[in-house]
């Protein structure tokens, strides 16, 4: 009679694998953080001062606010 073990470890849960498919994930969400916050800056940087003064920022507060948006 012949039999076959079919109990595998998932994967991502540990090995190799996973530790590659981490590496990739964080790369790729690091390059989408930049890139926010990237937009953001763009954004903000094209109002002009009353704009801003609107929402209550200052072209100080822009690289603050876009670093911010990019760490959640």
């Amino acid at each position: 009679m012949a039999s076959f073990d079919s109990i595998r470890p998932a994967y991502g849960s540990n090995g190799l694998f996973g530790r590659i498919t981490a590496l990739f994930t964080s790369a790729f969400g690091a390059v989408a953080a930049w890139n926010d916050a990237r937009v953001t800056r763009n954004a903000l940087s094209q109002l002009t001062d009353r704009e801003l003064d609107d929402i209550g920022l200052g072209r100080g507060d822009i690289d603050l606010v876009a670093d911010r948006q990019s760490l959640r």
